[in-house]
């Protein structure tokens, strides 16, 4: 694929930045009227299957986990969230941006990351209104 053919897809498609690939699974934790319709989309075009929800009790490759400052507390929810996870897969914790309704300070993240045991990486623009924050699970 040239340089040019992966730009168009990065404006056809926002989720081709977080790295899934085709037949991963991906369980998504914390759905709300509030996510981003066309970024769940397009990972499900990625991925090639719908995404797995919250009660999913089997091994997944990756995790999107929406979060907001009222959802309680952030270490535990990662905690949770990498229960099921498949060794060295991803959690991308979607948070929203600063000056939204329930922002939470990287530094909040970086803490939460940290004491569940999750190496954190990039944080990028995921979405008009959500920060996508990439942290992984160590390989055990």
């Amino acid at each position: 694929m040239s340089a040019t053919a992966g730009h168009a897809e990065e404006r056809t498609n926002p989720a081709s930045r977080l790295g899934f690939e085709p037949g991963q699974v991906v369980q998504e934790i914390g759905y709300d009227d509030d996510v981003d319709r066309e970024l769940r989309e397009g990972i499900e075009a990625i991925i090639g299957q719908d995404l797995v929800d919250e009660d999913y009790d089997d091994v997944a490759d990756a995790v999107l986990l929406w979060f907001r400052d009222e959802d309680g507390d952030l270490t535990d929810a990662l905690v949770d969230a990498i229960t099921l996870l498949d060794d060295g897969g991803v959690v991308w914790l979607m948070t929203p941006k600063t000056g939204r309704d329930g922002h939470i300070e990287p530094s909040d993240i970086s803490e939460a990351a940290q004491t569940a045991g999750l190496s954190q990486g990039k944080s990028i623009s995921a979405a008009q209104d959500w920060t996508g924050s990439r942290l992984v699970a160590p390989k055990r």
